[in-house]
């Protein structure tokens, strides 16, 4: 009689499935979206590093030294970078000063390793152009403290500030 019952009631759920038919699959409906950024024309200056003419004696000929800054601006932008006269007074583009105290060290700043190309603040004068292109780029600075009286001993110094233009 047990056998009897699971038996009907296997055919009773068989024939409920065939009266249902296949199993019903879930609807789908799609759409879309736009991504979208707008980009301008950027530029920062990422890093800079300093130009030191480390220690030296008497200043009876020239020092030459150089140093790397990096730039990023973006693709296609066009740029002119120009390093200003320094925040010490009485200093040029031409002729840049280090200061301890009242007392001066001139230096120089160049864009070429020869060093006759003054790096100077005045777009489309003195100034180094270039185009972006979405990565760092590094520029050098190539420095001299030429030939000139000796001051007294001490630590001299100066900030130059890099501006691009674009």
């Amino acid at each position: 009689m047990g056998r009897q019952r699971t038996l009907s009631t296997c055919a009773g759920a068989l024939a409920v499935l065939a009266l249902a038919g296949p199993a019903a699959e879930a609807a789908v409906a799609t759409g879309t979206f736009t991504s979208t950024i707008t980009l301008q024309a950027s530029c920062q200056v990422v890093s800079t590093n300093t130009l030191d003419f480390g220690t030296q004696n008497l200043l009876s000929a020239n020092v030459d030294v150089q140093a790397n800054f990096t730039v990023q601006c973006t693709s296609t932008t066009p740029y002119n970078i120009g390093l200003n006269a320094g925040s010490t007074a009485g200093g040029t583009v031409a002729t840049r000063l280090m200061t301890s105290g009242a007392a001066t060290v001139q230096y120089l700043m160049y864009s070429d390793a020869g060093r006759t190309v003054n790096w100077g603040n005045t777009p489309a004068t003195d100034t180094v152009s270039g185009t972006g292109n979405g990565s760092a780029q590094v520029l050098t600075v190539y420095g001299r403290v030429p030939a000139q009286a000796t001051p007294a001993p001490a630590g001299y110094s100066d900030t130059v500030t890099v501006t691009i233009n674009y």
